[in-house]
């Protein structure tokens, strides 16, 4: 027979046997996602918990391709000339261009602006060459007697002028000439002067300073104007 405190002690131990169980039941039924490393988001893809398990290998997520810019279909300065290659003093030049009646502008090899303009006709044409400008005048009389033609002579000619600045010495300017605008950027009509707007004037007027240089190209003008050179 059994004593009583021989079944006691396999009471005891049957009890402590069935906690040790239960334990070890709970401990296999924690979840996974309490171990989980952290959340892995991939581009585009869902959102992927991955176990923090031992020897699992992570795929790395795919990288998108880094995109090109596009380059430009048009030069950023279409319909743009050639800046001709010639000295100035300032920084700026200019090509007046007969073809299309057009002047435009470079300041230290960057195009700035362009603006329609009207030179000599075929009577009177702008001689094609090299130009520098000299002296300027916030407005002034232009006069057909300082070359040789009277004024009271049917090609002579007195006008109240503004925002002139001489080409040369023999009495080309770029000047306002609010008179001819429905022809600049058309066709020539001046005496030989490059006329310009009002507007486009004081431009000049206010920007472009002694020894800048203006191209004129394409006028039947013909020859080569050159100012002299300075020091």
């Amino acid at each position: 027979m059994f004593s009583a405190k021989s079944s006691g002690r396999r009471t005891i131990a049957a009890r402590l046997t069935a906690i040790a169980v239960g334990v070890s039941a709970a401990a296999l039924a924690i979840p996974a996602a309490a171990q989980a490393s952290p959340v892995t988001v991939w581009p585009n893809g869902p959102v992927i918990e991955v176990p923090d398990l031992p020897g699992l290998q992570v795929p790395t997520p795919p990288t998108k391709p880094q995109q090109q810019q596009p380059k430009p279909s048009t030069p950023q300065q279409a319909g743009v000339p050639a800046m001709p290659n010639v000295r100035t003093s300032t920084g700026w030049i200019a090509l007046a261009q007969d073809s299309n009646h057009t002047i435009y502008w470079w300041k230290d090899g960057n195009f700035v602006k362009s603006m329609p303009i009207s030179m000599g006709s075929d009577a009177h044409p702008t001689p094609n060459g090299t130009y520098h400008t000299m002296e300027k005048h916030r407005s002034m009389y232009m006069d057909s007697s300082t070359y040789g033609v009277p004024i009271d002579s049917p090609e002579g000619y007195r006008t109240f002028v503004e925002y002139a600045v001489r080409m040369n010495n023999g009495g080309i300017f770029i000047h306002a000439a609010p008179w001819s605008v429905e022809s600049q950027g058309v066709t020539n009509v001046s005496h030989g002067c490059i006329n310009v707007s009002t507007d486009n004037g004081r431009w000049v007027y206010e920007n472009i300073g002694t020894g800048s240089a203006i191209v004129v190209k394409g006028t039947v003008g013909g020859g080569t104007w050159k100012t002299p050179r300075t020091p």
